[in-house]
Formats: C-alpha cells, sequence, structure tokens
C-alpha cells in the first residue's frame, strides 16, 4: 500500500439521504434495474491518462499537480500503477482503460520504450490478478509527441506512419495480453490545419489503410474484442478526418469496414462537433456501430473540450436512454474521460470526483430504464409516425414519383400539420429526474 490514499475509506452505498461526502447515494452497483445489476449496465472504468498522468497545465499555464510517481523511471511507473490500483478498489471500479504513454517512461528509441511498456504491462497483470480490476480498452498516443504534429496515419512522411503502425501493434498486443475487451483510436491529429499544404485524397488513402491493417491484425492475433475509434472535431487539428459519427460511418464505409468497427463516443467531443451527445449516441446505434463511451462534460461558456467530470443528470439521463435503446454495452464501457480542475490537488479531490461522477451516471441511468419501462416516450413516438405503419405508408416506400404524383392528384391529398408537442414531451422527461 502506499500513502497517497492515507485515510481515504472504500466508497460504499448509503443512499440519498447520506451526508458522507465518501459515499454512494445513488450508485448501488448491485441494485437490479430492467432485471441487469447497475454494475454490470454502467461499466465503469477510470481513464489512467487524466487521473494519473496529466500535471494540472491549461494553455495558459504549467503544471499545478505535484504527484510522487511524475518521474521517467520504472520505479516511478510501478509506483503509479501501486496508486492507480488503490483508487480502483477505492472507488469499485471493474475497469480501467490506458495510452501507451500513460504507463511507461519514454525509451531513448522504438525498442525501449517497447520493453518499458512490457515490464509495465507484467506489473499491471499482477495488479489485475490480485485485485480482480480489469482492462475495458487500451490505446496508443499518437499526438502528444512533436513526431506527431502532422499526424500519425496520415502524416507526409512514411517514416512516421511505420513508427505509428509499429507503435498501435505494440498497444494491441498490450491489450491482448491484459485481456482488454476493446482496442480503440484515437486520432488526436489526423486532419490537416490548411489545405495549401495537405493532399487529402492521400491522406484518407493513408489513415483507410492503417485502419484496414488493425483490423486485419485483430484477426491475425484471435482477438475478440472490438475495434473501435473515437470521433474526434477541431481540438487539436482544424479539419479533423474523423469529425463525429456520421463521418466515421462514411469513412467506415469507403473502406469497407462498417462490420468491423464500432465508435467509442465522448460527451465533450459531440458537443465541440455541434451536437448533442444522445444525438451521437442514436446516430451509432441507427447506424450499428455503437460501442462505447467517454464521459465528461465540457464548459458550455468555453469553446475546448474541458474534460470535467460530469453532474448533469438530464443530460446523462438522455444519453443512456439512448444507450439502453442500443440493448446496452456489450464489450464497451462507461469510462470517466475526466480530470480534475487544475486548482483541485488533493487525493480527496481525485476521489470525489469520480464519487460524483459515478453517482450521477447511476441517477442518470436508473432515470433512463424509467422512461424506458413506462413506455410514454416510446408510445408517443409510435403515434406521431403511425401513418408510415399503415399500408398506405408502406407502399410510399416501395413506390416511385410518377405513382406518388398519380395518387395525390386523384385523391385530392391536402395533409394538416400535427403538433410535435416538444414542451410536452420535455415536461415529461422531468417528471423522471
Amino acid at each position: 500500500m502506499t500513502d497517497f490514499f492515507k485515510g481515504i475509506p472504500a466508497i460504499q452505498y448509503e443512499g440519498p439521504d447520506s451526508t458522507n461526502d465518501f459515499a454512494f447515494r445513488h450508485y448501488n452497483p448491485d441494485e437490479v434495474v430492467m432485471g441487469k445489476p447497475l454494475k454490470d449496465h454502467l461499466r465503469f472504468a477510470a481513464a489512467y491518462w487524466h487521473s494519473f498522468a496529466w500535471p494540472g497545465g491549461d494553455p495558459f499555464g504549467g503544471a499545478t499537480l505535484e504527484r510522487p510517481w511524475f518521474g521517467d523511471t520504472i520505479a516511478d511507473a510501478k509506483l503509479k500503477a501501486d496508486v492507480a490500483f488503490e483508487m480502483f478498489q477505492i472507488l469499485g471500479v471493474p475497469y480501467f482503460c490506458f495510452h501507451d504513454e500513460d504507463v511507461r517512461p519514454a525509451g531513448a528509441t522504438f525498442a525501449e520504450s517497447t520493453k518499458n511498456l512490457e515490464t509495465i504491462v507484467d506489473y499491471f497483470a499482477q495488479k489485475m490478478d490480485d485485485t480482480g480490476v480489469k482492462l475495458l480498452w487500451g490505446t496508443a498516443n499518437l499526438f502528444s509527441h512533436r513526431r506527431f504534429m502532422s499526424g500519425a496515419a496520415t502524416n507526409p512522411d512514411p517514416d512516421v506512419f511505420a513508427y505509428s503502425a509499429a507503435t498501435i501493434k505494440t498497444c494491441m498486443d498490450a491489450t491482448i495480453k491484459l485481456g482488454g475487451e476493446n482496442y480503440v483510436l484515437w486520432g488526436g491529429r489526423e486532419g490537416y490545419e490548411t489545405l495549401l499544404n495537405t493532399d487529402m485524397g492521400r491522406e484518407r488513402a493513408q489513415a483507410g489503410r492503417m485502419l484496414e491493417m488493425v483490423v486485419e491484425y485483430k484477426h491475425k492475433m484471435g482477438y475478440k474484442g472490438a475495434i473501435l475509434i473515437e470521433p474526434k472535431p477541431q481540438e487539436p487539428t482544424k479539419h479533423q478526418y474523423d469529425y463525429d459519427v456520421a463521418t466515421v460511418y462514411g469513412f467506415l464505409k469507403d473502406f469497407g469496414l462498417e462490420g468491423e468497427v464500432q465508435v467509442n463516443i465522448e460527451q465533450g467531443h459531440a458537443i465541440l462537433a455541434g451536437h448533442s451527445f444522445e444525438h451521437e449516441l442514436a446516430l451509432a446505434r441507427e447506424l450499428g456501430i455503437f460501442g462505447s463511451i467517454d464521459m465528461n462534460r465540457n464548459d458550455y461558456q468555453s469553446g475546448w473540450d474541458t474534460d470535467q467530470f460530469p453532474n448533469n443528470v438530464p443530460e446523462m439521463a438522455l444519453a443512456f436512454y439512448e444507450v439502453l435503446r442500443a440493448g446496452g454495452f456489450k464489450t464497451g464501457g462507461t469510462n470517466f474521460d475526466a480530470k480534475l480542475r487544475r486548482q483541485s490537488l488533493d487525493a480527496e479531490d481525485l476521489i470525489l470526483a469520480h464519487v460524483g461522477g459515478m453517482d450521477a451516471c447511476a441517477a442518470g441511468l436508473k432515470a433512463a430504464a424509467a422512461m424506458l419501462e413506462d413506455g410514454k416516450l416510446e408510445a408517443a413516438r409510435d403515434a406521431r409516425y403511425a401513418g408510415w405503419d399503415s399500408a398506405d405508408g408502406k407502399a410510399l416506400m416501395t413506390s416511385d414519383l410518377a405513382s406518388i404524383h398519380d395518387q395525390v392528384l386523384a385523391n385530392g391529398t391536402d395533409p394538416k400539420p400535427q403538433s410535435g408537442r416538444q414542451e410536452r414531451l420535455e415536461n415529461l422527461v422531468n417528471r423522471y429526474l
């Protein structure tokens, strides 16, 4: 045991009337909702990068967080792992997620970096055996180092493409060895700043080939987990090739990979793309590519991705409503891709941020389940489209313009607008919160 979380107890469920900061009010992991325990609905994961690797900087200032594991040695990386797994146990989160850069010191060469990652993967494996905590997904950091300033798969330098492909293989190997249930591709710099120096067609082809390689390697290794792309708009690259769910789906269709790859959708990224979180989730469900989520929130007064811990239960209820409509998570889960504010320095802050986020998710999911089980919202939706279920409505979908024209002309069709009843439905949703 380390001293970092000394004095902080394991977080227990105490119910909505509890005044204990270090307790869950809404998240009872064993509470059965729609026939399944909350822990199995939510499948919580902690993000290694924000919780243990982020130093508290922002675009206008440097590090504010001082952690005893902030160093460049294997010993530092092992101390970080010790603290991380202590936090996972305190919170009772069943999963974690990581990038290679989060967990191992960078080596002087690619080979040394790979050896360092393998050392930490072995250390993780023992920790996972000891605690029962599992890996939701692994990924590669192909955006922080200056070599990736012009992208990874989309880089104009083929040596960077090769370096990126090799890095992805090592991270997939690590994920497979640790029993990770998904592998995520996060294209932080897969885009461009100006067309003046960009061959868009070439870059899209490179990105498509890289993704094909990932899928080919998955099958070669017999990996049964899901391959996920995380849509990422604008930040940091001006024009992203993975801008939102619709853009990713079009990309997958171009390369015949829509049956091989799903999406990991982040709340903050949905907002940056000009969508709501529930829109992106619903579209992924309709397109058959829903996989997993990164849960956080943005400051709506800021125009960038602030990655704050979630606390808006009404927003989360609408998001989890779409998750439940999709049939819930299969290999995916709820990863807290969220970080403390740079003024939140204490170990207690890190624990309580997760406690609040887990409670808000649980409250949101229970509200979503109540809405879905009650059926009023779905009944209103069905009633609005009922005409399409009639014989005449169904016939329109197999008809042609000329036939429809003749039918309208003969019948004197004169449709009258019908209310969408939005305010009534918004009031209905608020009854469950």
